[in-house]
């Protein structure tokens, strides 16, 4: 145990002026706006070299310019996570760039709500597809760079984003808090299957954060998924706030919704050697709702 004390303070002493991620590679998806641009922008400030995946690569791009602009390496790697090719293509460019893979942040995705009694088979169909068959094609494409023996010491993990909704469902949402809750049984076996290699695997289940999702669907976000143009956010949702007025947050203990930034503090959180010993959990991101 000493040992053990001795190990994880070394680490964190060591890192601690370069940054708790220093010279580890993160694969982000989804990371060209809200939560998974907040993580990759936090990754880069720890001293990780972060490969920015998104759909729109323009947007990814930017991304990449704000981390360099900062001192920090990045690429940009533009792709549907849903593609047959893309697991493939963002594994080669990580690899081909920076020849390791140390961690994968499984951000990316949307919703598609309906009403469960009016769902078409195309709604569940798509969301399964994104939140939970793209998951696991990209973590068995990692698979040979993370399941590798004898690298003591060496911080390698998975987190997987779901939410409240696959941890209690959610009014509208079938198929989206089907899919997140598969996530979390996918995590926990990755965490029982790859343990022995030294792979930690996570979920992080978040409540109201605000990003596109949680926005008001008035305000016309939309994301296009097989060429079909699909509406993002919440019908009626309160604008967000103005100064010195709260975002209204019902059921949130802390009174209002968290911001993409502390969403990502969180995800920090699992990946960093600060979560040395943490694997197969389902940490709750939601300022204290659902208790």
């Amino acid at each position: 145990m000493a040992n053990r004390i001795s190990q994880i303070s070394g680490h964190l002493s060591n890192a601690a002026g370069r940054g708790l991620l220093h010279d580890e590679v993160a694969i982000i998806t989804g990371a060209a706006q809200g939560i998974g641009r907040s993580c990759a922008l936090l990754f880069a400030k720890e001293g990780a070299k972060v490969v920015v995946s998104d759909l729109d690569e323009k947007k990814a791009q930017i991304v990449v310019d704000e981390i360099k602009a900062a001192g920090g390496e990045a690429i940009a790697v533009g792709g549907d996570v849903g593609a047959e090719d893309f697991p493939e293509k963002i594994v080669k460019a990580t690899i081909d760039k920076y020849g390791k893979i140390n961690h994968l942040v499984n951000n990316a995705g949307f919703t598609y709500d309906k009403m469960l009694h009016t769902m078409a088979d195309d709604a569940w169909d798509v969301i399964m597809k994104i939140h939970v068959r793209a998951p696991f094609r990209l973590v068995r494409a990692v698979a040979p760079h993370l399941r590798t023996k004898g690298e003591q010491g060496v911080n390698k993990s998975i987190v997987n984003v779901s939410s409240t909704s696959g941890l209690h469902g959610n009014v509208g949402q079938a198929n989206y808090a089907a899919a997140k809750a598969a996530v979390v049984g996918f995590t926990k076996t990755i965490a029982k299957e790859w343990g022995a290699f030294g792979v930690r695997a996570n979920t992080v289940a978040f409540g109201f954060i605000t990003t596109r999702l949680t926005q008001a669907k008035e305000a016309g976000a939309s994301i296009v998924i097989d060429g079909k143009k699909v509406a993002l956010g919440i019908p009626g949702m309160p604008a967000p706030s103005t100064a010195g007025k709260a975002t209204p947050a019902p059921g949130v203990p802390l009174g209002r919704p968290g911001s993409p930034d502390e969403a990502a503090a969180a995800v920090l959180f699992l990946v960093s050697p600060l979560a040395s010993y943490v694997s197969g959990h389902t940490l709750e991101v939601t300022g204290g709702a659902g208790i």
